[in-house]
Parts: structure tokens; C-alpha cells; sequence
């Protein structure tokens, strides 16, 4: 898997990504500030080795979701806050780990962080056990919305 700075034809292929059921959650609206947000170099495609879109990771403030702030939990010191998105018909499928492994040594490696954050929503019981399994746990949750959110470190 090749992670590169998005452009603007990714933007605009993921925004137009829809998740099933619950997990409509996670679908993009289509809006200029979105699209800025996915091209101000915090955002990066992932590609297979047919070169075929398959995801997403941002890192960084872009990561965190805003209601976090007013709960305290996106402190400390040498943190790198991790987002992700990977294409909806390949969610499920076991693709899970490998993926996450590109994108937790993408950020070591660029970053040089001693912990990695995640926030993620807490009825996203698949995504959880994947992040368990990674190594992450669960540090603190809050209300955002209609959903409560839980953060996720890892200490590498």
C-alpha cells in the first residue's frame, strides 16, 4: 500500500463513497470546505499495488473530531492524532490490519510520534476491535452530536 498527498481526483472519488446502514455515519457532504480540508496536505490517498484507491489516513488536527477539545482529551505532548477512511465495498473483508499497520508506520515515520490518537465512533464495534488489536485503548469518550465518540492512544 502507497500513501501519497491527495489530490483533487481522490477528493472527489471519497467524497462520493457511501457507507451502508449504520455506518452512513461516515459519509462525506460534498462542500468546498471539505475539499480544502482533503487538499491542505493532511490528507493521504492509499493505493494498492494495481494502484486502485482504497483508502484514506489525515493526521494531525484534521483528525480530531471538534467536540473532543471541550471534553480535554486531545492533550499531551508528541501525539499524532490518526484518521481514516477505507472504501466502503472493502470494509469487512479482513483488509483491516494491514491497512492500519501501513498507516500507523506512515505516521511513525513522518511524524516521529511517541503515542498515536483515534477517535472513533463507539457504535463502530468493528473498527473498535480492529484498534484493540492493533494495540490502541480506549482513553476517554464524549458526546458529539447524536453520537458519542470514543479517543484511543497507543504508546509506541
Amino acid at each position: 500500500m502507497n500513501l501519497t498527498v491527495m489530490k483533487q481526483a481522490d477528493a472527489i472519488e471519497i467524497v462520493s463513497w457511501k457507507y451502508p446502514g449504520p455506518y452512513s455515519f461516515y459519509n462525506f457532504e460534498d462542500t468546498q470546505e471539505l475539499m480544502e480540508e482533503f487538499l491542505d496536505g493532511t490528507y493521504f490517498s492509499v493505493r494498492d499495488s494495481r494502484n486502485q484507491l482504497i483508502g484514506f489516513f489525515c493526521f494531525g488536527k484534521n483528525a480530531q473530531v471538534p467536540a473532543g477539545f471541550a471534553a480535554g482529551l486531545y492533550v499531551g505532548e508528541n501525539v499524532c492524532d490518526i484518521g481514516l477512511g477505507l472504501k466502503p465495498e472493502l470494509t469487512g473483508r479482513g483488509l483491516g490490519a494491514a491497512f492500519m499497520k501501513r498507516g500507523m508506520e506512515f505516521a511513525v515515520k513522518h511524524y516521529a510520534p511517541s503515542q498515536l490518537r483515534l477517535s472513533v465512533a463507539a457504535f463502530n464495534k468493528r473498527a473498535i476491535r480492529l484498534y484493540e488489536k492493533m494495540g490502541f485503548q480506549e482513553v476517554g469518550s464524549f458526546p458529539s452530536k447524536e453520537t458519542v465518540f470514543l479517543v484511543m492512544n497507543v504508546k509506541l
